[in-house]
């Protein structure tokens, strides 16, 4: 790469690469938390007063601090108690676990607000607790925190860009190296955002065409 140069066409393709990082490790780490996140909240809804005492604990520890320090803390503990993580694994495991936090406090809302009228309706008509949870709690109540869902998944695409602080190569520090290389800020923040929009807008949309796919 050539120092202190102009903005060059092919700056645009080290761009779309750091993008597609960015998608990289946003989607595993939305995806494993997610899955994660939602047996979690339903351990908060079915374990006792110790157990969601604990459980809720250990999440708000990841809800409260912010990512940053996350990131930071994470990255450096690993190599001092013998494990080696490279940038891409601290980040997605980081982002994962915080994902995990938020997505059980959203799930768990969503299943607590499934009628208690129409749980004991499904009971009375022979369905076991697990027939219950699969035919009628899941689906209610997923549906009712989808829109939460997708502002944490939207949320998390977003905080992906803290990575950079550990040396990862998305679009942020991407941005951050062109910003030194050409001087022109302006420029790259504003193709850099519009990578953003372009990741996050398709995913805002499905899900707005869901929701409306639901209420018919």
């Amino acid at each position: 790469m050539d120092y202190f140069s102009g903005l060059q066409l092919k700056d645009l393709g080290f761009l779309a690469e750091a993008a597609g990082r960015t998608l990289l490790i946003s989607g595993v780490s939305i995806g494993i938390g997610s899955l994660v996140g939602l047996i979690f909240g339903w351990l908060l809804t079915v374990l006792g007063r110790t157990g969601r005492f604990l459980l809720n604990a250990v999440l708000d520890v990841f809800r409260s601090i912010p990512l940053l320090i996350q990131l930071v803390l994470f990255y450096n503990l690993f190599p001092i108690i013998g494990f080696s993580l490279g940038p891409f694994a601290a980040g997605t495991l980081v982002l994962t676990v915080y994902t995990v936090a938020l997505v059980s406090n959203v799930t768990r809302s969503g299943l607590e607000s499934v009628s208690p009228d129409l749980r004991r309706a499904a009971r009375s008509l022979g369905l076991s607790y697990w027939q219950d949870m699969r035919h009628i709690v899941w689906p209610v109540g997923l549906r009712a925190v989808f829109p939460a869902w997708v502002g944490v998944a939207l949320s998390v695409v977003k905080d992906s860009a803290l990575v950079s602080v550990l040396g990862y190569v998305e679009l942020l520090r991407a941005s951050q190296t062109l910003i030194t290389r050409t001087q022109e800020p302006l420029i790259i923040l504003a193709i850099a955002g519009a990578f953003y929009f372009a990741l996050s807008f398709p995913m805002a949309r499905a899900a707005s065409l869901y929701e409306k796919r639901w209420a018919q």
